[in-house]
């Protein structure tokens, strides 16, 4: 029997279009639309949505920001980590909706490990906000993909979980 995912296929094209769309995203952000070079860093695209610049030296919700070498490699580091584990994973996965979200996770961790090695920090520039109310952080495409994947698993989880077998499989008591 093998162990192999049979959507490892389906999950690493999912994973890779993810990294696409946001290397993309953070290429127009940076290079065409020259965003950190505009008044306030910031284009006002809906009166509820900007484009607002911000290097993410940090994690999530810029925890243990530092700009230090060593904090980048760290980072790095333990990203890293955590994006293989998430591809072990995916690979051994057999429910095709796990392996989408540990895709998505996967995709975003290394576009965003990818920021952080090339510059240092994570390029932030997608501002939700309803008047002065900030729902989240100035997030990007990475960060996105890894929310809703990690949202996709603890559903999945939540609401799909492993039904026990009917009584006449289950294993006789002693």
């Amino acid at each position: 029997m093998s162990t192999r995912s049979p959507h490892l296929r389906f999950g690493l094209v999912i994973a890779a279009i993810a990294f696409v769309l946001d290397q993309a995203a953070k290429w127009i952000v940076t290079v065409p639309l020259s965003l950190e070079t505009k008044p306030y860093g910031q284009i006002e695209l809906l009166p509820f949505f900007n484009l607002t610049w911000a290097q993410n030296y940090g994690i999530s919700l810029s925890m243990f920001s530092d700009q230090s070498p060593t904090t980048r490699w760290v980072l790095v580091a333990v990203t890293g980590i955590v994006a293989a584990a998430v591809a072990i994973w995916m690979t051994r996965e057999k429910a095709k909706g796990d392996v989408i979200a540990l895709a998505l996770i996967l995709g975003g961790a290394l576009g965003n490990i990818v920021d952080r090695i090339r510059l240092g920090y994570v390029v932030d520039y997608a501002d939700l906000h309803f008047g002065d109310f900030r729902p989240f952080m100035i997030f990007n495409v990475a960060d996105a993909c890894i929310s809703i994947g990690v949202l996709l698993l603890v559903a999945r989880a939540l609401l799909l979980g492993e039904k026990a077998p009917p009584a006449a499989e289950q294993p006789a008591k002693k």
